[in-house]
C-alpha cells in the first residue's frame, strides 16, 4: 500500500511538530472504521483522521471532517469519556513498521492520571484502532474485536494483554547499513527484479518506493549487481536511508491519464518520466488526505445507501414485472370481441345445436365471405347458457381491458418515481441526504416508520452555484425538495430546467426580475445535465421554461411536474 511505513515514520514527526502537548478536545466516529480525534493545540484545533478501512487504512491530519451519526456508537462513547480532556505526551512507532502508538495522559473518574495509548494498526484488511493502558498493555477496547472465531493465534478483546502483530523478517534502514540491505538483496535465491528483492528486505517501503529506488540504479536491474552498479545501489540507498532519517523531503502525488490519483510517496518520483503527472504537495498529512479523500466519500456513501439501493431496486423489478404481466393480460382482452361474435352465433343457432354437443359448426354472417366458424362448446351445460358464457367472458373482457389501462398506466408512474428515487440516492452526497430520502420513502409506504422518536435533522439547502455572468442557479438534491424548489422556492419569472425525459434534479435560475442570458440557460443546463442520470452523456437535451409554466398534478408523486410552452438546449454534463 502507499502509506508504508516510512510514510507513517514521517506523519508521526508531523504529528509531534503540530500536536505534542495538544488536549483532546471531541472525538467522533463517523462510521464503524473510522475515529476523528479533534485536538486542541497553540495554533487552533486540529482533526487527525484515524482510519481502519480495508482499503485506506491511515493516521493523518484532516480538513474536511466525514459527516457524523446522529448517534454516536458505543466505542465513540467510551472513548470520549477515558480520552476526553486527555493530553498527547507521546507519539511512538515500532522501527518502520506500520504501528502507531499515541500516548495521553488521561484523568480516570477518581482524578487521577491515568496513561492510555491509541494503538493505530495499518495493515490492509487488518487494520484497527486499539485502545491499551499504556502501563500494563490491557486492551481497553477495540474498533474491530478480534475473537476465537476470527482468529486462533492473536485475540484483541478488552481486559486482555496486547500483542504486536507478527514482525516481518525485514531490515530497518534507520538500523542497518546500505551494505547490509544490498546484501540481503543479492542472497535471494533466484534472480529477481530488484525492485523486487528490496520490497522482500527492507521494512516500511510500498511498490512505488521500491520502484523507484531501482529506478536510480539501473532501469530493469535485477538483484545480481555488481560493479559500478553495485556502488550506485549503495549510493541510492544511502540516499535513501538520509531521507528516511529526516523526514524533510516534499511528498507527492501520481495521477493517471484520467486524472484520478494512482499512487503517493514521501519523497519525488521520477519512474514514470512525462508518461504520468507527478504533483509536490504540501504537507504530509495532506498528501493522504487528498489521495484518499474523493474515493473514501465514495465509499462511505455506497455503504450507507446500500440498503436504500436494496430496497429501491427490489421496489422496481418487482413493478416492472406487475406492469409486464399486465400488459400480457392486457393483449389477451384484443380478442373480447370475438367473444361476443361467438355469443351472437349461438343465441342465432340454438335451435340447430344440440344439448351436450362439445363443438358448435355455424355459418358466420359477420364475415362478408361467409364461411363455417367452430365454436367450442361446454357440453355439460345448455346450448343458451354456452352463449350467455360468451357474452360473460366478453364484458369481463372488456372490464379488464379499462381496469388493466388503468393500473398498467399508474404502475409506469410508480416505476418512474422509484427510478427518480434511486437516482436521487446514487447522487446523495451526505448522510443527511439519504436520511431525507428515507423519510421521504417512508411517506409513500415503501418503508416502514421506525419506532421511538426519530433524531430531528434540518432540511438540506438546495446546492447553490453561480454563472459566470452572475445569475444564482440552485438544484433540488432528491424529490421533496425538488418539490419545495419548483413550487414555493422560485418566483414565477424564474427560469426552470429539467433533462428531457431522464430522471434528474429540478433546476432553478433566480432571475430577480432581470433578462437571462444565453450563456447561463447553457451553464444551468449543464448543471441539469450534470446532476440527473446523464451525467455521464454527451449532447444531454435539456428542456427549461419559465417557472410559472411548470404546475403538479394533484395526487402526484414527489417530484412529478408538468410543463408547458418550453423550450430544448443540448448540453456536454461537465463535472462542477
Amino acid at each position: 500500500m502507499a502509506l508504508d511505513g516510512i510514510f507513517l515514520r514521517h506523519i508521526k514527526k508531523e504529528i509531534e511538530e503540530t500536536a505534542l502537548g495538544a488536549r483532546v478536545n471531541q472525538i467522533y466516529q463517523p462510521n464503524r472504521d473510522e475515529l476523528v480525534v479533534v485536538l486542541r493545540t497553540y495554533g487552533g484545533a486540529k482533526k487527525l483522521l484515524l482510519s481502519s478501512r480495508a482499503n485506506s487504512p491511515r493516521v493523518n491530519f484532516c480538513t474536511q471532517t466525514p459527516e457524523n451519526p446522529a448517534q454516536p456508537p458505543m466505542f465513540c462513547m467510551l472513548l470520549r469519556k477515558r480520552l476526553g480532556g486527555g493530553k498527547l505526551v507521546g507519539v511512538r512507532q515500532l522501527g518502520c513498521d506500520r504501528v502507531l502508538f499515541l500516548d495521553f495522559d488521561c484523568i480516570n473518574e477518581l482524578g487521577d492520571i491515568e496513561g492510555l495509548s491509541i494503538v493505530c494498526e495499518i495493515m490492509g484488511m487488518y487494520s484497527n484502532i486499539i485502545v491499551i493502558h499504556r502501563d500494563t498493555g490491557v486492551i481497553v477496547d477495540a474498533l474491530k474485536r478480534v475473537d476465537l472465531t476470527m482468529s486462533s493465534r492473536r485475540f484483541v478483546l478488552p481486559n486482555i494483554r496486547y500483542e504486536l502483530p507478527d514482525a516481518q523478517d525485514k531490515l530497518n534502514v534507520l538500523e542497518h547499513t546500505p551494505d547490509d540491505v544490498a546484501q540481503a538483496a543479492l542472497a535471494l535465491p533466484a534472480e529477481l527484479p530488484l525492485a523486487k528483492a528490496l520490497m522482500q528486505v527492507v521494512q516500511g517501503i510500498s511498490p512505488i518506493v521500491s520502484r523507484e529506488l531501482a529506478f536510480r540504479v539501473a532501469e530493469g536491474a535485477t538483484n545480481r549487481l555488481e560493479g559500478d552498479l553495485y556502488a550506485k545501489l549503495l549510493t541510492v540507498l544511502g540516499a535513501f536511508k538520509e531521507t528516511a532519517a529526516r523526514c524533510d523531503q516534499q511528498p507527492c502525488i501520481v495521477y493517471r491519464e484520467d486524472g484520478h490519483p494512482m499512487d503517493f510517496s514521501f519523497f519525488p518520483i521520477t519512474q514514470y518520466g512525462g508518461f504520468l503527472r507527478v504533483q509536490p504537495t504540501g504537507g504530509f498529512s495532506e498528501t493522504v488526505d487528498a489521495f484518499y479523500e474523493e474515493r473514501d466519500a465514495r465509499e462511505r456513501m455506497r455503504v450507507k445507501s446500500h440498503s436504500l439501493q436494496k430496497l429501491l431496486t427490489n421496489a422496481i423489478d418487482r413493478t416492472a414485472r406487475k406492469i409486464s404481466k399486465q400488459q400480457a393480460e392486457l393483449a389477451q382482452c384484443g380478442n373480447r370481441e370475438q367473444l361476443r361474435i361467438c355469443g351472437d352465433l349461438l343465441h342465432a343457432n340454438l335451435y340447430r345445436i344440440a344439448r351436450g354437443a362439445a363443438v358448435a359448426e355455424v355459418e358466420n354472417f359477420y364475415d362478408e365471405n361467409g364461411g363455417i366458424l367452430r365454436i367450442p362448446l361446454n357440453p355439460a351445460i345448455s346450448p343458451a347458457a354456452n352463449a350467455q358464457k360468451y357474452y360473460k367472458d366478453y364484458q369481463k373482457a372488456k372490464t379488464a381491458e379499462t381496469v388493466l389501462a388503468e393500473q398498467i398506466e399508474k404502475g409506469k408512474t410508480e416505476l418512474a418515481y422509484l427510478e427518480s428515487v434511486a437516482d436521487s440516492v446514487e447522487r446523495a452526497e451526505t448522510e443527511r441526504e439519504l436520511s431525507q430520502i428515507r423519510e421521504e420513502l417512508t411517506e409513500q409506504g415503501y418503508l416502514r416508520r421506525p419506532k421511538g422518536k426519530a433524531p430531528k435533522q434540518g432540511q438540506l439547502p438546495p446546492k447553490a452555484f453561480q454563472t459566470s455572468d452572475g445569475f444564482t442557479v440552485l438544484v433540488g438534491r432528491n424529490n421533496r425538495q425538488n418539490d419545495v424548489l419548483t413550487l414555493k422556492t422560485a418566483a414565477k419569472t424564474d427560469i426552470w430546467l429539467h433533462t428531457k425525459d431522464i430522471h434528474g434534479s429540478h433546476v432553478i435560475i433566480r432571475t430577480d426580475g432581470k433578462p437571462v442570458s444565453e450563456q447561463a440557460i447553457l451553464e444551468a443546463a449543464q448543471l441539469a445535465a450534470y446532476h440527473s442520470k446523464a451525467r455521464e452523456s454527451t449532447n444531454v437535451p435539456v428542456d427549461y421554461t419559465l417557472v410559472k409554466h411548470v404546475s403538479k398534478p394533484a395526487g402526484a408523486k414527489p417530484g412529478m411536474v408538468i410543463y408547458v410552452k418550453n423550450k430544448t438546449v443540448y448540453v456536454d454534463s461537465v463535472c462542477q
